[in-house]
């Protein structure tokens, strides 16, 4: 008989905590399609955090899987609720496009030293976000990065051309942003 993980059953069992907690948070001032997107968010974000933890990788599969999540929930919409859905899309694609473009600029800019998932993992992630989110999510999560790779290398856990992954700390971003915005 096969033992049991407990290390990696709490890591998988703090999820839907998150999610329960966010449907408790924000169930009455968000609509149900709003907060549908939220959650979808909070499981992606959470498998790529977690992903780019371990592996400092975020899959392509994990990226397309988020993009056709946002589409298959936003197609019935269109149909169902056109006048509702519509600034939600605008909203999405102009956070997708800031996302993207900043975290683009960043990487062409440092040489790759962000991660080319870290960019597409932001630009779909502000599909999600839309634009008045995806700014303090990168802002939240970039900043938390800097201070703990800062403290880091202070003291003397990683020299100055270190890496970690962006993600988890993108992710806590995400996490503030979607339970405080």
């Amino acid at each position: 008989m096969k033992r049991l993980n407990w290390k990696k059953a709490a890591v998988w069992a703090a999820l839907p905590i998150l999610m329960a907690l966010l449907w408790l948070v924000r169930f009455e001032d968000l609509d149900r399609f709003s907060l549908l997107l939220r959650e979808m968010l909070l499981a992606f974000g959470y498998a790529a955090a977690l992903g780019d933890a371990k592996n400092k990788l975020v899959p392509n599969r994990l990226v397309l899987v988020m993009l056709g999540g946002w589409m298959l929930a936003m197609t019935p919409q269109l149909f169902w609720q056109i006048e509702k859905t519509l600034p939600v899309l605008l909203s999405g694609v102009l956070g997708a496009l800031l996302g993207g473009a900043v975290f683009l600029t960043v990487y062409l800019m440092s040489r790759h030293g962000l991660g080319g998932g870290d960019v597409k993992f932001m630009a779909v992630a502000g599909l999600y976000l839309g634009v008045q989110g995806v700014l303090p999510t990168m802002l939240a999560g970039s900043v938390l990065s800097a201070v703990i790779g800062l403290g880091l290398v202070l003291a003397g856990r990683m020299d100055r051309k270190g890496t970690m992954p962006l993600i988890p700390f993108l992710y806590i971003g995400i996490l503030l942003t979607t339970f405080f915005r």
